[in-house]
């Protein structure tokens, strides 16, 4: 098993105090800045556009990791591209040209994600696996964060990481939705590589040190079953 890579979601963040919150993924232990981009259409939500992602991007020393809940976006790509995104992820669900899009986010220097939705079966994606970077396994219902993750979810996982094994496919699998320390061993076990956590950093007491424990949790003994 690999170290696991933790992406702290902003979403979860204090936007009142939102250079704080950078700082201290700044300083933690987490690798990566996970960015939600709503609008409101694709999912029932809306959060932060371009302006909030360039703050961030302005004072992050870390790669910012952008997943597009949005209609059309091949749109704005370019746009997140000059922002400061690393990766882009765009969702399965709304990508007429799924490869024409992952195509256009590697020409503008970003490595390319696709996301699926808990009803989109994995083999969705099969044809498009040459022109990834990592997908993205909804383990929630995507919009809203706070979510339980989906137990089935856990199952999704471990055929997406066969159909990549399959596939010779060097594509890293990130988990969003109900990450915490419940949940992460299960999900590393089941092939998981990048791990999206939102509450679970943010609104514990001290948020480094969930983060550090997140990332220590896969390796950690477990406690052997009661007689």
């Amino acid at each position: 098993m690999n170290q696991p890579i933790i992406a702290p979601s902003i979403l979860a963040a204090d936007f009142a105090n939102l250079q704080r919150d950078v700082e201290l993924i700044n300083h933690s232990d987490a690798d990566w800045f996970h960015i939600d981009i709503m609008d409101g259409e694709f999912v029932p939500n809306i959060s932060f556009g371009f302006p909030v992602l360039e703050a961030i991007q302005k004072h992050a020393r870390k790669p910012l990791d952008v997943h597009l809940m949005i209609v059309q976006p091949d749109r704005y790509l370019e746009q997140f591209a000059k922002a400061g995104a690393a990766t882009i992820t765009v969702h399965y669900e709304a990508c007429t040209h799924l490869h024409r899009t992952l195509t256009r986010i590697r020409e503008l220097g970003c490595k390319a994600g696709v996301a699926l939705n808990l009803q989109t079966p994995v083999t969705a994606i099969e044809d498009v696996l040459d022109s990834i970077d990592q997908v993205l396994v909804m383990t929630i219902n995507p919009g809203f964060g706070g979510q339980k993750l989906v137990p089935a979810s856990i199952q999704k996982v471990r055929k997406m990481r066969r159909l990549l094994t399959e596939h010779q496919s060097p594509a890293l699998i990130e988990v969003d939705g109900g990450v915490d320390l419940n949940t992460i061993t299960a999900l590393a076990e089941a092939g998981a590589d990048v791990f999206v956590a939102g509450t679970s950093v943010f609104k514990a007491d001290d948020p480094a040190a969930a983060i550090r424990t997140l990332k220590e949790r896969p390796f950690a003994p477990q406690p052997s079953p009661m007689a």
